[in-house]
């Protein structure tokens, strides 16, 4: 393994929402499809709707916690919906 240069910071590995996003929905899902005028998603609970309906649409089989990670990551890099209140 080659020596890091002095100073240099490795980065953290990818997220899993961020690796299961580009994994299974970038090839039709760009960035400009979550800017569009007309998207559906208006907030948090919505956003992890419309990324349960395209996995079962895409029968991904994911886990509710994946379903979770995709539009977390979704929302940190594209939306910044507030979030609910943990309960």
């Amino acid at each position: 393994m080659p020596p890091r240069a002095q100073g240099a910071v490795p980065q953290p590995p990818p997220s899993r929402g961020k690796l299961l996003y580009e994994t299974h929905c970038i090839t039709c899902h760009t960035s400009k499809m979550h800017w569009r005028d007309g998207r559906i998603v208006r907030d948090w609970l919505g956003l992890v709707e419309q990324v349960r309906r395209w996995q079962d649409t895409d029968k991904l089989q994911w886990s509710d916690a994946d379903i979770v990670e995709v539009a977390r990551y979704l929302n940190d890099a594209i939306y910044r919906l507030p979030k609910p209140a943990p309960a």
